[in-house]
């Protein structure tokens, strides 16, 4: 058996043009797999399916100005074009089109110009004949043969032979190869072979793969979700039907059925109907605003704090979430009006593997929408506030800073200390400066954020003001962290004019040669080793031999750090 090198296009390496968000190619199989469902579905006089083939045949238009022949690579789960993958389907049922090609044989498609007439009707009635038939009709291979294509062509893997991978060209008018099964019994009665056939104890004897086959087919039956099928229903009577009343009828099933789907936890379905809601609305051009705006909508009601709760709240509660990306899929159709309730539960969160989910959702919306994590900065309940104040540091967006100033100066501890961070991360001069007036703050915890982001950023505007901090009185009564941080600042804006200040307070005397307090002079070693400089390096030396453990540590570390 010869092997037939595969069949290239004569224009394979032109690169079709994009049709919003998918090729000519992906469109086109879009259109037919929803002309076969509609034919399945429908009466042939119906006008939803007259519809559908009149935009599959036109379909066919833009692949045909950019190639001569369309050239499908067909697997168990793929139809591919070239190196591309254009259409997609996972489930290996009856309604699943790679799945359908590839089970009876069939490896590859070749559509040529003119077939989108008679013959792509031709096609989908025999595909709808291969989905009913019982196991004693006639397969798709020789459905296909019979039915005579002249610009449908397709090549095959013949399965009458186990194991073999020959692929053979199916020409118009050449039926598949068969097996004469009278002359191997007579050849097999003559050599003294015993036909296993002459043994069957039932005349509907099936063998173990066609039982399994059949119990496969039985379980998929009874698992499968019709409420996809419905959805599609549905919106193809909504985009068909351009009467008002019917359009409005159909918005309301379609309200009736979301809510239906959120109770029964389909999510996945939840996410499909409110995706293609939203392609339909957007492609029916014959539709008003109002009737667009009742399809939209339905992600909308969704994102409203009331049902958004209640979902968010069922899925914590839960036993047992829905697969990861069933919730993610659904969370990404939210709207940005959904922040508020989202940044609301992620406060309260107790489901570990809900959080992580959600979370993504939160970054999602805040990152495309800047203008509402703004607003949420001001919002009255304080969780909602700290975690728009995080977001917002996150995104380091300028546009925050004036609500993130105004908490930092009016808000509650937990809001400042948040606030502050996020100012910090942003970096900017008007950030900068409302961490500078935030250095004197009630809360221990802002002064040290503020402080040690101005020392970090260089900030040396803030000089006089960490200054008269650290000359004051008031650090002196705070922990050793604060001074600590407070001393790396004025050293790193002061530079060596900070040295001889640092010099008295490390190795001066005071009346009766009293020294500083230990913590004091150590606090004063790490800024001098923050200087780092040649003058600040002598200031350490003399102090190398001081006797008190916790100067004498601090000292070594400021000169290894300086020198290093």
């Amino acid at each position: 058996m010869t092997h037939p090198q595969p069949p290239t296009a004569a224009r394979s390496t032109v690169q079709l043009l994009a049709i919003g968000s998918a090729s000519p190619v992906e469109e086109l199989l879009r259109l037919f797999v929803k002309a076969a469902r509609n034919y399945q579905l429908y009466p042939a006089n119906n006008p939803i399916l007259g519809a559908s083939l009149e935009a599959l045949r036109s379909g066919f238009a833009p692949v045909w100005e950019e190639t001569d022949e369309l050239v499908l690579a067909v697997s168990e789960t793929e139809l591919r074009w070239g190196d591309q993958v254009v259409h997609r389907d996972d489930s290996r049922g009856n309604d699943a089109l790679p799945w359908t090609f590839y089970k009876d044989g069939i490896r590859e498609l070749r559509l040529l110009p003119g077939v989108e007439g008679e013959e792509v009707v031709k096609l989908l009635d025999i595909l709808q004949r291969g989905r009913v038939a019982s196991p004693e009709d006639d397969d798709l291979l020789t459905l296909l043969w019979e039915a005579e294509f002249t610009l449908l062509r397709y090549r095959y893997v013949d399965l009458t032979f186990e194991g073999t991978t020959d692929v053979i060209d199916g020409t118009p008018g050449e039926p598949p190869e068969q097996v004469d099964v009278a002359s191997m019994a007579h050849a097999e009665s003559a050599s003294g072979i015993v036909n296993v056939g002459d043994f069957d104890s039932t005349l509907y004897f099936l063998d173990e793969r066609e039982i399994e086959y059949l119990q496969a087919e039985v379980r998929r039956e009874y698992a499968a979700d019709l409420r996809g099928n419905v959805v599609g229903i549905l919106l193809d009577i909504w985009e068909q039907q351009n009467a008002p009343a019917i359009r409005e009828e159909v918005g309301g099933l379609l309200e009736h059925l979301l809510l239906y789907v959120l109770s029964a936890g389909q999510f996945r379905t939840v996410a499909t109907l409110l995706r293609e809601a939203g392609i339909s609305a957007g492609r029916a051009s014959n539709a008003t605003e109002q009737e667009r705006a009742q399809l939209t909508g339905l992600a909308t009601r969704l994102s409203e704090p009331d049902s958004l709760s209640q979902l968010v709240q069922s899925l914590d509660e839960a036993a047992e979430l829905p697969p990861e990306d069933e919730l993610t899929e659904l969370f990404a159709l939210l709207r940005p009006t959904a922040l508020e309730t989202v940044f609301r539960h992620l406060a309260t969160l107790e489901s570990a593997r809900l959080r992580p989910v959600l979370e993504r959702a939160a970054d999602r919306l805040a990152t495309a929408n800047t203008s509402e994590v703004v607003r949420l900065i001001e919002a009255p309940e304080e969780s909602v506030a700290v975690e728009a104040i995080r977001r917002a540091g996150a995104l380091r967006t300028p546009a925050a800073v004036a609500a993130l100033s105004k908490a930092l100066s009016t808000g509650e501890p937990a809001l400042r200390q948040a606030a502050a961070s996020a100012l910090a991360g942003i970096a900017s001069p008007g950030a900068m400066q409302a961490l500078e007036r935030s250095i004197e703050d009630s809360s221990r915890d802002v002064r040290i954020i503020a402080v040690r982001a101005l020392g970090a950023r260089s900030h040396r505007v803030a000089l006089p003001r960490v200054e008269a901090v650290i000359k004051g009185k008031t650090l002196r009564t705070a922990d050793l962290t604060e001074k600590m941080a407070f001393f790396e600042t004025f050293g790193a804006l002061a530079g060596d004019g900070a040295v001889s200040y640092l010099d008295e307070v490390l190795n001066g005397k005071g009346f009766f040669g009293r020294r500083e307090d230990p913590e004091w002079r150590a606090c004063a070693a790490v800024a001098l080793g923050r200087i780092g400089s040649g003058k600040a390096q002598d200031v350490l030396r003399r102090a190398a031999a001081e006797k008190d453990v916790v100067v004498r540590n601090a000292v070594g570390r400021a000169l290894r750090g300086g020198t290093g």
